[in-house]
């Protein structure tokens, strides 16, 4: 067995402590509420891990289900509004994950997507999945990290 160092575990405990005094809820009205026990967005020093996002629109409250392309520029804009809650943009986006209901409407995902991130766009993972919250087509969860 090896012996850790005792000066190693009080630093990461007191990192992860400080980690947790740290952690701040961000909510914003201009993006849809939770719909279950979550948070819009999580910011945890200079990290904000954001929620999924789904085609809702946050004025009505109401699922605004259309073509991918309706459906993905809504949900990049919920994210932008989370975003913009902590006075950042999509370019502190550095990692995204979406999930499509038909990776056959990958293409046109894309397409739209592309016209959020123009230039350094984040990493980025894509799957398909059998089923998403509410039938929508598609679900984006993002990390961003503030100057």
């Amino acid at each position: 067995m090896r012996k850790v160092p005792l000066a190693f575990l009080l630093a990461s405990l007191a990192a992860g402590h400080a980690l947790a005094q740290d952690r701040k809820v961000i909510s914003t009205p201009n993006a849809p509420e939770a719909i279950g026990p979550y948070s819009q967005a999580i910011r945890a020093g200079k990290t904000i891990y954001l929620a999924g996002q789904i085609a809702i629109d946050p004025k009505t409250k109401e699922l605004k289900k259309g073509t991918i392309e309706e459906e993905t520029k809504l949900v990049l804009e919920n994210l932008q509004a989370v975003l913009a809650a902590e006075g950042l943009g999509m370019e502190h986006i550095v990692s995204t994950t979406v999930f499509l209901k038909d990776l056959n409407e990958f293409g046109k995902m894309n397409g739209v997507y592309a016209t959020f991130f123009k230039s350094n766009p984040p990493a980025r993972a894509t799957v398909e999945v059998a089923r998403l919250p509410r039938d929508v087509k598609v679900e984006i969860a993002a990390i961003a990290v503030a100057p």
